[in-house]
């Protein structure tokens, strides 16, 4: 008989955020992302190089110890292709340490979209080779292959899941949110509706949100979090179930809860306090499917993300701006790929990246403060007006492309 598990899943993502790109800027500059991006003059390059000493370098630290200290000790990671490309320019050092802790197999890698893109809903033909092309990079990278699928901002509907399991993917991840569990417990292995082979692991929001969002929150009645309170209550959670999945952002650790929070102290206690007891372990993604047989079948046929209070598309889709600034990209899609001129394609990629419409997102209380704190910009009017002007420049470019028989502007 199996053992009761954690799943523990983390998320690592950085965008290239576009630059204050003026209308002035059109037909003129063609550099989207290498200047100044938010109010302190930061680029992207100076807000990643940032986050790798205040996130990466010491949570990777610390799995490595984990890993090294307790045979039991397992995790999956998925990491962005729009990571890996920044990571290889300017903190090849992260991923070498990303490399090692894959190295020991006892740490599974995702599969996703390459860059981080809602692409499954504009167009499937954009959504596969995104998905292929970052299968692509964590074989050629990590020298694995992927196994396990999660979409971007772990959106998820059943069509996901019965394209997943057509495309040989043995697991795929997903919210574990009330409405559709209604009196189910996450902490079970299920079946996608209308699927064959794949299995579903849903996030336990409460246990992932006490750390990701709530840790470091003087208000919450159960600040300051212990590991040994954190520990009971993943026990109690893990009472007469297979597994408590964990999902979170990879940058709660040290960016989104600083390093003075104690998050790195925290964790670490919590894993060691957590395999003290014999009756408890880790899994990877795909041991926690190869464990336990599927308990019954979960439906989802409206797509459920983990955002915001409402867990679904609106954090991107929930005004015109976003609306319109999404359909424009995907509109350019067939122009842009018949060029097969890489400059463009690539900068078209880049653009697709969900982070663009998400700092337009005009939601008000709490959520409206989670998208002000994640926004490079002074308003989502702003992000707006940037990114319209770059798709501006980029279709400007393609017309350019024709006009000069295929000699890019």
């Amino acid at each position: 008989m199996s053992k009761r598990g954690i799943v523990l899943y983390l998320h690592a993502h950085q965008p290239l955020r576009v630059r204050k790109y003026s209308v002035f800027d059109t037909a003129i500059n063609h550099d989207y992302f290498n200047d100044s991006v938010n109010n302190s003059g930061q680029n992207n390059e100076q807000i990643f190089k940032k986050v790798a000493d205040k996130s990466y370098r010491p949570m990777n630290a610390v799995l490595e110890k984990l890993l090294a200290t307790h045979p039991e000790f397992k995790l999956s990671l998925s990491i962005t292709g729009v990571f890996i490309e920044q990571a290889e320019q300017w903190a090849p050092d992260v991923l070498e340490s990303f490399k090692r802790l894959v190295a020991t197999g006892r740490v599974e890698v995702v599969a996703e979209t390459y860059y981080h893109s809602l692409a499954f809903f504009y167009s499937l033909d954009e959504f596969e080779r995104q998905v292929e092309a970052h299968r692509a990079k964590i074989r050629e990278l990590f020298g694995v292959e992927t196994q396990v699928f999660r979409n971007t901002e772990l959106s998820y509907n059943d069509s996901m899941a019965k394209w997943a399991d057509k495309h040989g993917f043995k697991g795929i991840l997903a919210e574990g949110w009330d409405p559709i569990l209604e009196w189910r417990s996450p902490n079970f292995v299920y079946r996608p509706a209308g699927t064959e082979k794949i299995a579903l692991l849903l996030k336990n929001y409460r246990l992932s949100d006490d750390i990701a969002f709530r840790f470091s929150d003087k208000n919450w009645p159960d600040w300051p979090l212990s590991a040994d309170t954190y520990n009971d209550w993943v026990n109690t959670s893990a009472t007469d179930k297979s597994i408590v999945n964990l999902f979170m952002d990879y940058e709660t650790f040290g960016e989104h809860q600083w390093e003075d929070t104690g998050i790195f102290s925290f964790y670490e206690s919590f894993i060691n306090k957590w395999l003290e007891n014999p009756d408890n372990t880790c899994y990877t993604v795909s041991g926690a499917i190869d464990a336990f047989e599927p308990v019954s079948e979960i439906s989802m046929p409206k797509t459920v993300t983990w955002a915001d209070t409402e867990r679904d598309l609106t954090a991107w889709l929930g005004n015109s701006m976003q609306q319109e600034a999404l359909r424009y990209i995907y509109s350019l899609e067939d122009d842009i790929m018949r060029t097969n001129d890489q400059s463009l394609i690539d900068d078209w990629s880049k653009l697709q990246t969900s982070d663009h419409v998400y700092y337009m997102c005009t939601k008000w209380s709490n959520d409206g403060d989670v998208h002000a704190y994640f926004s490079p910009y002074e308003s989502p009017y702003d992000a707006f007006l940037y990114y319209i002007n770059v798709v501006r420049d980029l279709r400007w470019r393609l017309h350019h492309y024709h006009k000069t028989g295929g000699l890019n502007g």
